[in-house]
């Protein structure tokens, strides 16, 4: 599937995602939050759940947040159209809240279908919620920030790279210093070769050779 394939691919679930009402989210929503960017992106950010600004805009990671990722990234040579940006939930919960398990088990099929049509190389999980959920492991982000790890996302073995969201390192100075300095790393794992997965072996050819028997067994004794 090319470029252009997984675009239109997008788009459909995208278009399945606007008319989505399996959990309680839908009533209170102004707008599904869906996701956008490169199709073809080798680094995806996925983040929480749209806050007030992303509900109104209808578009991951806004306002402030917004500007602040995209002076980010620009520090390592991407532009927000460059990459692919999407949020575990696609609706925003009441007051921000953290989501619910039974909100969460609603939005993981979109989110998983969108790593799986963009296939990108590296993941970014801002925040603890988006950590926890694409790792699969509860460990706080201040532990993991950073770190690379191996995961399986939509089918493909990734890296996963759990980062600070900017919403909170907007307000908080040694946090932003630290959410650089991640994000500068994230550039270094780009810029390394792509490892293609290796060819599987031939299967090994089996020689039947004759039974070698002894004399009593040919009927000569």
């Amino acid at each position: 599937m090319d470029a252009s394939e997984r675009a239109a691919a997008l788009d459909a679930v995208a278009a399945e995602a606007a008319g989505c009402v399996r959990c309680p989210l839908a009533d209170g929503r102004t707008a599904v939050v869906f996701g956008e960017g490169d199709p073809d992106a080798e680094l995806a950010l996925v983040g929480e759940a749209p806050g007030f600004h992303e509900d109104r805009e209808g578009l991951p990671f806004a306002g402030r947040s917004r500007e602040l990722l995209s002076r980010l990234l620009a520090g390592i040579g991407l532009g927000l159209d460059e990459v692919y940006l999407a949020t575990a939930l696609k609706c925003r919960t009441p007051g921000s809240r953290d989501p619910s398990p039974e909100e969460t088990a609603a939005c993981e099929p979109f989110l998983y279908r969108q790593l799986e049509l963009v296939q990108p190389r590296v993941v970014a999980s801002l925040g603890s919620f988006a950590t926890t959920l694409l790792s699969g492991r509860a460990l706080g982000i201040t532990r993991v920030h950073g770190q690379e790890q191996e995961v399986t996302l939509g089918g493909r073995c990734v890296t996963l790279v759990p980062l600070y969201h900017p919403a909170a390192a907007l307000y908080t100075p040694t946090m932003l210093d630290v959410l650089e300095q991640d994000v500068a790393h994230l550039g270094e794992i780009l810029g390394r070769p792509r490892v293609e997965p290796a060819a599987p072996l031939p299967e090994p050819i089996v020689v039947t050779r004759p039974v070698a028997r002894e004399p009593a067994q040919l009927g000569l004794f």
